[in-house]
């Protein structure tokens, strides 16, 4: 019998074993859990046979991985011996909900996130791929099926001032992100969820108590993805969306339901995952079906972006033509509160930041002249968006993002006193406005500038840009 190698990570080899796994397998299945490019396929084996413990989260997410197969609890400190470096509990966006689509199934996740708390010291980490859709697969293959709740009227208890209560301050809610960006009330809109989700927990509510307490949990629970989303907590906003998505369900709100689909595709299509973004949209617009106007033009809009990151740019101008037929309609029958900000503008501004997109991929693969008409097509459309309205005004997020955009259109068309003079304009919101899914597109404008300092614009703008990068840095 030939003799076994000496394993360096002798647990680390022990547990491999027990599974079948080899090093290769150990590094695929943690591309699969926590997203294509988190470890190379040659690593693991470098971790078993010299001893080596791998950067920070690495030592967490292996640990997590194989006791989720192992199905028994395999330490970080046992893995490695004590010599990984401390980091937060990571986990992955779907941890704990992998769970049947019933509302029992939907309690425990509630249960989670009650007890969680404000002392919560997990960070949920963005999944991609079949991660993803696993977690929404019953609304990719079109088995959801129906929840147990049913809109229903309200009886005149005492309960009726609470219910009445949390459904007037969504609308308060929505503004302090328009205002103020996702980052900056983040924790408070969470603890609103939270508060929502233990009336859920203690019970004892009537069946339509429960089913306008679950409508508003998942109102806010999309709120609050939205906002972790700004913030770029991308794994947390997931689990908020899903959450808020199975509460939709339960009460059967399908246009709710699109509404979340088609965040969760946005997200997918702003974290350059193309295909996850393309797999959400559509399931997105097969829920909105049956959906008001305003509902399926948001949703056929964010499918239009999804489109437009993966190059396909016929299906992006399909898209985007229809969702802006819809909204040229008069609107008829219920709209739904929570599309109080879609307007035809805010649909054009959309195709806009797509355009651009689009424009600056087709210039980085030096198919410059279709670049710099895209780019101008994207600019045009911007331009008559939200970038150049006064501090004082609301949606002063959509403005500052939107002037990002059209700053980095700007300048990848080379338009370097325009980019310098909007891009100072959305830096100067930086200061009120918390938004860092907007502030790294300011640091993509300033890396684009660099290699433009010879231009006096640029040489007067570029420090200031800097300066108010690092205060963010330090907010």
């Amino acid at each position: 019998m030939t003799p076994q190698p000496k394993r360096s990570n002798p647990v680390l080899a022990a547990c491999l074993e027990e599974l079948g796994w080899s090093p290769k397998a150990l590094a695929r299945k943690l591309n699969k859990v926590f997203g294509p490019g988190t470890v190379a396929e040659s690593a693991p084996y470098h971790w078993r046979d010299s001893a080596r413990v791998p950067r920070s989260p690495l030592p967490v997410m292996t640990a997590y991985v194989l006791s989720q197969e192992l199905g028994r609890v395999v330490s970080v400190g046992e893995l490695w011996q004590g010599r990984a470096p401390e980091s937060p509990m990571l986990i992955p966006a779907s941890g704990g909900m992998e769970l049947p689509w019933t509302a029992q199934g939907l309690w425990k996740i509630v249960e989670d996130w009650v007890v969680g708390g404000l002392i919560d010291r997990r960070r949920f980490l963005a999944i991609s791929g079949s991660g993803l859709s696993a977690v929404v697969a019953h609304y990719l293959d079109g088995t959801a099926g129906r929840g147990i709740y049913l809109s229903q009227g309200m009886p005149d208890t005492g309960e009726a001032s609470l219910i009445e209560q949390i459904e007037t301050q969504l609308p308060q809610l929505q503004t302090l992100d328009d205002k103020h960006g996702g980052a900056r009330h983040l924790g408070y809109i969470g603890a609103q969820f939270r508060s929502i989700g233990l009336l859920l927990h203690e019970g004892g509510y009537s069946g339509a108590v429960t089913a306008r307490l679950l409508r508003a949990l998942a109102e806010v629970g999309q709120l609050a993805g939205w906002m972790a989303f700004d913030a770029t907590h991308h794994g947390l906003a997931q689990r908020y969306f899903v959450t808020a998505l199975r509460a939709a369900h339960q009460v059967n709100d399908l246009p709710l339901c699109a509404h979340v689909l088609a965040d969760l595709s946005f997200q997918a299509a702003s974290r350059d995952h193309p295909a996850d973004a393309i797999t959400l949209g559509e399931a997105a617009r097969r829920a909105s079906d049956a959906a008001p106007a305003a509902v399926r033009a948001s949703v056929l809009s964010r499918l239009a972006f999804a489109y437009a990151t993966a190059g396909r740019y016929m299906d992006f101008q399909r898209s985007r033509t229809l969702a802006r037929e819809l909204i040229d309609e008069p609107l008829t029958g219920y709209e739904p509160r929570w599309m109080y900000f879609l307007t035809p503008n805010h649909l054009d501004c959309q195709a806009g930041y797509a355009l651009v997109h689009l424009g600056m991929v087709q210039k980085h693969d030096g198919i410059t002249a279709k670049g710099r008409t895209l780019l101008g097509q994207g600019i045009d459309l911007l331009q008559t968006g939200a970038h150049d309205r006064s501090q004082e005004t609301a949606h002063q997020r959509r403005a500052l993002y939107e002037g990002a955009w059209l700053a980095l259109g700007n300048s990848a068309r080379g338009e370097l006193e325009s980019a310098c003079q909007i891009g100072e304009v959305a830096a100067e919101r930086l200061t009120t406005v918390r938004s860092p899914r907007s502030a790294d597109l300011l640091r993509r404008l300033a890396t684009d500038l660099r290699r433009r300092q010879r231009n006096p614009y640029v040489r007067s703008f570029l420090p200031r840009l800097e300066q108010a990068l690092q205060a963010t840095n330090r907010g």
